[in-house]
């Protein structure tokens, strides 16, 4: 049975490292750019947003990954997914938020270092740094979704909601079980440089680096 768990966590790891380096992941359009204007176009389009943007994948799975170190952890994700979808409500408002780039690159390089510290800081503080976190990622989103009307717009945000929970929650899961098994521990630390080399990267384009 360990040795089935021990193949799956592999698995689980590959298929992240994967992801993590797919080149498709900097199309920011599921659907070439178009503005979705049905119901299915803007669920695809929302399923497919969290996946697509690299910067938005690592950092919901280096939230779900921290979230493993709580008892509630879930609250975390919980709150970066729902401040998401306000954050996209504060975009289609034509409220300006400054650097969302930045401040996205920033908070994928802030999230692997948490996750490579041999202390995790508090609760609140996580929490706190996911909704920051979620307000910016969700603007972003919401570039993909303007001038569209109500029903493909309700999708979109159903859409990228169900990707980032189901995404952090398998994180979630994983971090657990590595915790609970010392010969997998080192696993999360792993995770974590690679997610911070990752808001290097993502930081130093920015910068046009």
């Amino acid at each position: 049975m360990k040795k089935s768990l021990s193949i799956n966590s592999r698995l689980i790891l590959s298929t992240i490292l994967l992801l993590l380096i797919a080149t498709p992941a900097y199309a920011h359009h599921a659907m070439g750019g178009e503005t979705p204007n049905s119901f299915l176009a803007g669920l695809i389009s929302g399923l497919a947003h969290p996946i697509i943007g690299l910067d938005h994948l690592a950092f919901v799975i280096g939230v779900g990954f921290l979230a493993s170190f709580f008892s509630w952890g879930m609250t975390i994700p919980l709150s970066f997914v729902l401040t998401s979808i306000l954050g996209t409500v504060v975009h289609l408002m034509n409220i300006d938020l400054p650097l969302p780039e930045l401040i996205i690159s920033l908070s994928v390089f802030v999230t692997g270092i948490l996750l490579t510290r041999d202390r995790i800081l508090p609760q609140f503080m996580v929490i706190s740094l996911a909704v920051v976190a979620g307000i910016f990622h969700g603007y972003a989103y919401g570039e993909s979704i303007i001038g569209a009307q109500t029903t493909p717009l309700i999708s979109y945000l159903a859409g990228f909601a169900i990707t980032q929970s189901f995404i952090s929650f398998t994180a979630y899961q994983l971090g657990k079980y590595w915790q609970k098994n010392s010969s997998s521990a080192l696993n999360l630390k792993f995770v974590g440089y690679l997610i911070c080399g990752m808001g290097i990267i993502f930081t130093a384009g920015f910068f046009g680096v």
